[in-house]
């Protein structure tokens, strides 16, 4: 009944813009920069570590003509930073450079930047980098994956419900069983046809094609897939035991135990826990949440499925899941509060990024689920109170039974047939009434299985969308990059009057940062004719007015073609002045002042 709505929701969910996990920080040049001379690389910096792919670098030229990209590679001391070398003659204009990763948490990113080498060219060459993930593509992955979440929540929950709450009658729990062991495994199946098409942004058809699924299998996300698929057979040969067994030994339930942690394991590699900081603190913390979250709401699926269709439920094997409910809410509280706090970053971003409102409604779907689950613990005490009460009565009115039979005559003649009294026929036993407190479990359980499918939905849609920690670096890179900032190299081009009629120049400076509060100033001067300009002396200095900081000199030098420095010491982030004066002769002058925001 739930599952048509569950997958509306999921698709519906999942529709849209998707966010790549990995947000640029930097590029090398940086995007707009008129270079002096050809860069010998191309550089990218992201958040996090990313992973190449097949053309991950598309390089179009002044002419509009593709450029022989050579060795891709990243950064022999840094993963977060992808690089590739560019053929060693470059004609002067403006080059675009198209990218395309794949975050360390499987999700891709793609984006494009502009340099130009001497100047830039009248009519810039463009390049369609598409969209970041084919929609018909993303459609169906998304689905794998939520079916994949489900059928591993229903799995493992069934399992462990089986094997510690040990219900009487485990024939109606074999079905959901199974059906979680054959979803996971399809689902897991078509995530992996479909890994090379999803990274590339291309549609499901090249799931079939046979290079993409090499290529697929050499990654780490192919390589996390595959060992799920390793584990299923082995997790079949157990679930076959399991059916077939009441009692388990430890050794048993340690080997159900591991084969769930290394299930659990196929997602914490491959999702958030895997990329960012404290990675093995969130590995650890990502597979307990995991395996909490399976045992609480597989285990409640099954406890329902118990309840409506066993004939037998007694109140222990209640009481059993409800102490093990328990436990795994301690546990999804714990590492709920701590990926929470690894993937927010701070308070604002709950509410400003999609991530943090994405939180938002799962905590309230969790408190929810906690409100309803304590009126089942209430309900489930209530159930055991009454069984033990009702074994007394029980044993007394046996014993009473007992005490009445009359016994048989033994060694008399029996009476002839037809003769003698004939005793009165006793009354067809009628069915019990059901007790009110059972019929009031079974409907809460519902209404938990409701709400966990929901919980369940909205950590599934938490794990495709940008954590709230990045999403706020992103955005402060972009704002800071359009407001003239300077968090990567950053241009800022600042016209003058040469004094002469019609006569405008322009001062181009590059801002490079270094660590905190350093940067080195590349500037280059043109003329009215848009052509370089040698110039007797350039000067650059930079006013904070709200600390009165200022005027601090950049002590730029003729560095043959453009002035420089590497010395120039910003120490306080805010919104400078940069005052720019170009000495145009012996005896003339020009200045020019522009904002800028600086930010380390």
């Amino acid at each position: 009944m739930l599952l048509g709505p569950m997958l509306v929701l999921l698709v519906l969910g999942g529709a849209g813009t998707a966010s790549a996990h990995a947000a640029l920080r930097a590029t090398d040049p940086g995007d707009g920069a008129v270079l002096k001379s050809a860069p010998r690389d191309i550089s990218l910096t992201f958040t996090e570590s990313v992973g190449l792919i097949k053309d991950s670098f598309r390089v179009i030229g002044p002419d509009n003509e593709p450029l022989d990209v050579k060795d891709a590679r990243h950064a022999s001391d840094d993963s977060d930073t992808v690089r590739a070398t560019l053929p060693a003659k470059l004609a002067e204009g403006t080059y675009v450079v198209a990218w395309r990763v794949v975050s360390a948490d499987s999700h891709p990113a793609s984006g494009a930047f502009t340099f130009s080498i001497g100047e830039p060219s009248p009519n810039p060459p463009s390049i369609d980098i598409g969209p970041v993930e084919d929609p018909a593509t993303a459609g169906l992955y998304n689905i794998a994956r939520y079916l994949a979440y489900l059928a591993a929540a229903l799995l493992i929950g069934t399992a462990v419900f089986m094997a510690v709450c040990r219900p009487p009658d485990t024939g109606p729990l074999r079905r959901p069983l199974w059906a979680g062991f054959w979803t996971l495994l399809g689902a897991t199946v078509a995530l992996l046809a479909l890994r090379g098409p999803y990274e590339s942004g291309v549609g499901p058809a090249s799931a079939f094609d046979a290079a993409a699924l090499e290529r697929t299998v050499t990654t780490r996300s192919g390589a996390v897939l595959l060992i799920r698929l390793a584990l299923l057979p082995l997790i079949a040969f157990f679930l076959v035991r399991l059916v077939r067994r009441t009692e388990w030994s430890r050794l048993r339930l340690g080997a159900g135990a591991a084969l769930s942690v290394g299930l659990a394991l196929t997602w914490a590699a491959a999702e958030h826990a895997s990329a960012g900081i404290q990675v093995p603190v969130a590995m650890t913390s990502a597979v307990l949440h995991v395996l909490a979250m399976a045992v609480w709401l597989g285990g409640l699926a099954a406890l329902l499925i118990t309840l409506y269709r066993s004939s037998a439920a007694p109140a222990r094997m209640v009481a059993r899941y409800s102490r093990l409910a328990f436990a795994s809410v301690i546990v999804l509280v714990v590492t709920g509060v701590y990926q929470s706090w690894r993937g927010l970053g701070s308070w604002s971003t709950l509410t400003d990024t999609a991530y943090g409102r994405l939180l938002t409604l799962k905590l309230a779907a969790v408190v929810l689920l906690l409100t309803v689950g304590g009126l089942s613990r209430q309900w489930t005490a209530r159930l055991a109170e009454a069984d033990v009460a009702a074994e007394v009565p029980a044993e007394v009115e046996s014993e009473a039974v007992v005490r009445e039979r009359v016994p048989e005559p033994v060694g008399g003649p029996s009476a002839p047939a037809g003769e003698g009294p004939v005793p009165p026929s006793e009354p067809a036993a009628q069915p019990a009434p059901e007790d009110p407190g059972r019929r009031r479990l079974r409907r809460s359980v519902l209404v938990e299985v409701t709400v966990g499918f929901v919980v369940l939905v909205l950590s599934t849609m938490l794990s495709s969308t940008l954590p709230g920690r990045a999403a706020a670096e992103a955005e402060r890179t972009e704002q800071s990059t359009q407001a003239g900032g300077i968090p990567v190299a950053s241009v800022a081009v600042v016209p003058f009057d040469t004094g002469t009629p019609g006569g405008y120049g322009k001062a181009q400076i590059t801002l490079i940062p270094g660590s905190a509060g350093d940067y080195s100033v590349e500037a280059i001067v043109y003329g009215p004719d848009g052509g370089l300009s040698s110039v007797p002396e350039l000067r650059l200095s930079f006013t904070l007015p709200a600390q009165d900081i200022g005027p601090i000199q950049a002590n730029l030098t003729d560095k043959g073609g453009y002035w420089g420095t590497d010395s120039l010491k910003l120490p306080i982030e805010g919104d400078w002045t940069m005052k720019v004066t170009v000495r145009i002769s012996d005896i003339d002058q020009a200045s020019e002042e522009q904002k800028v925001r600086i930010t380390h």
